[in-house]
């Protein structure tokens, strides 16, 4: 998928104001339309200035674009980065599939059902009901925290162009929340219309990325290094996880990709997830003479050929 340029499809600055993008935009929708243009490639056209002008004459969209462009270039190989639109807030809900079908997906991949840049208005009387992604550690499902949480709200300036306000909201993240739940916060939406109430924000969760640990719904998933006479021998030994230091048992005769289930050790809830540690052995370094020297007594002394038992029949 290749990134696109959404101020060089519409031939305007990335400084252009809303009356400017809207004169771009007619003058190439006139020029393109396919009931008019005799162009070869005038539906292709078309289908990408309309495209341009829904992100640009949009200041939620807009917004979050012109962060992600400063990183690309036209035509350059693209892959959203994860959770790139966190820390925006936006309104409404995301494009429906009809929608999406009249777009590319380049589009679809960043303002579709999956990105919460996508939305419509409509007037009414309660403000609308507003969304942002937030990122937040394993730790706080665990046991709930209060955070400050800081959301870019665009706003456009007297010469209409869109600029960033920040929002800073003290959250309280309940304790077992999982990835994907929203939490709903009450009258701080966008504000209501003739004396009507404020809409709601909604924040979707995510976590952090950790390389220690994946997580599965409530489940979560750990590596956790042994030694090889651990593994061999067995042993009991201590592991940090989200909910603090366990021991763990670790039983004799154990490779490289044991799991292990530690029952209710996962998110907590109704019914909490469960921790499964994978087991990884980890030699220790041949780096003194000492060390060398056991090595060699374990070649001598062991019958033990890992290829041969690979290739073996029961």
């Amino acid at each position: 998928m290749e990134f696109k340029d959404y101020y060089q499809v519409l031939g305007v600055e990335k400084t252009a104001t809303p009356d400017e993008i809207k004169k771009a935009y007619r003058k190439l929708a006139r020029k393109f339309h396919p009931d008019v243009s005799k162009e070869p490639d005038a539906e292709l056209r078309m289908q990408e200035v309309n495209e341009a002008k829904a992100v640009l004459a949009d200041p939620e969209k807009r917004l979050a674009y012109d962060q992600l462009a400063r990183q690309y270039r036209s035509g350059q190989d693209f892959q959203p980065p994860p959770d790139w639109d966190a820390g925006f807030e936006f309104s409404g809900g995301g494009f429906e599939e009809a929608d999406l079908g009249e777009f590319s997906d380049f589009f679809a991949n960043l303002f579709g059902q999956g990105g919460r840049a996508g939305g419509r208005r409509g007037y009414q009387m309660r403000g609308e009901d507003r969304h942002a992604k937030v990122v937040i550690d394993l730790e706080d499902a665990y046991h709930g925290a209060t955070r400050a949480i800081t959301l870019q709200v665009p706003r456009l300036d007297a010469q209409g162009r869109v600029l960033s306000r920040e929002h800073t909201l003290n959250v309280r993240i309940p304790k077992g929340v999982k990835a994907g739940q929203h939490i709903r916060l009450s009258g701080q939406g966008g504000p209501g219309m003739g004396g009507g109430p404020a809409g709601d924000l909604f924040l979707e969760i995510h976590f952090t990325p950790d390389p220690l640990y994946r997580v599965e719904g409530r489940d979560v998933h750990q590596r956790v290094p042994v030694t090889p006479w651990e593994a061999a021998l067995g042993a009991s030994i201590e592991t940090p996880t989200p909910s603090g230091v366990v021991k763990v048992k670790v039983p004799a005769g154990s490779q490289s990709g044991r799991r292990l289930r530690l029952k209710g050790r996962g998110i907590p809830g109704p019914e909490p997830g469960d921790l499964y540690v994978e087991l990884e052995v980890v030699l220790p370094p041949a780096d003194t003479d000492r060390a060398r020297e056991l090595y060699e007594t374990m070649a001598q002394e062991l019958a033990f050929d890992p290829r041969q038992r690979r290739g073996a029949r029961p």
